[in-house]
């Protein structure tokens, strides 16, 4: 896998060039090509904001309908609790069943063990290439710092 990597302020990381970004801060990947199936997890910068997770439940339950933007779960972390909302349109698969052993692998391993959800689907309109979701990432830490909420 093919990285492009970001570094602003106190903030660095790597982003996987070939995934599809959401502006909610989700990354989307086919996981198994010409199946339209994807995987879909938090990037690097989300779970920064959430800290490491303990939790994650899903409302949404296998072949339910998902659309951009539907609540579909939420999860718990240190920092902060937070909804999950889809980035996919399309047939609802099931969550990620390693996150019910160990939750915390979404932010050692964000872009490979770490994912949250799958969707047969397609990707929500408007969806980044890794340039735009850097370029998108960079204006949203700059409004963070000039607000004093960014560290």
């Amino acid at each position: 896998m093919e990285y492009r990597r970001f570094k602003h302020a106190r903030f660095s990381a790597r982003f996987p060039e070939n995934f599809r970004y959401s502006g909610s801060h989700y990354w989307m990947s086919e996981a198994e090509s010409g199946q339209n199936l994807w995987r879909v997890g938090f990037t690097k910068f989300a779970t920064r904001m959430l800290g490491e997770l303990v939790e994650a439940q899903w409302q949404t339950g296998a072949g339910g309908t998902v659309e951009p933007g539907q609540q579909i779960g939420w999860v718990e972390g240190f920092k902060a609790a937070s909804d999950v909302f889809s980035v996919m349109r399309g047939e609802f698969v099931g969550g990620n069943p390693v996150l019910e052993v160990d939750a915390c692998i979404v932010r050692s391993s964000p872009y490979t063990e770490g994912w949250l959800y799958e969707v047969k689907g397609d990707p929500e309109e408007g969806s980044l290439d890794v340039d735009g979701y850097i370029a998108l990432l960079e204006a949203t830490i700059s409004k963070m710092q000039e607000s004093g909420n960014y560290d």
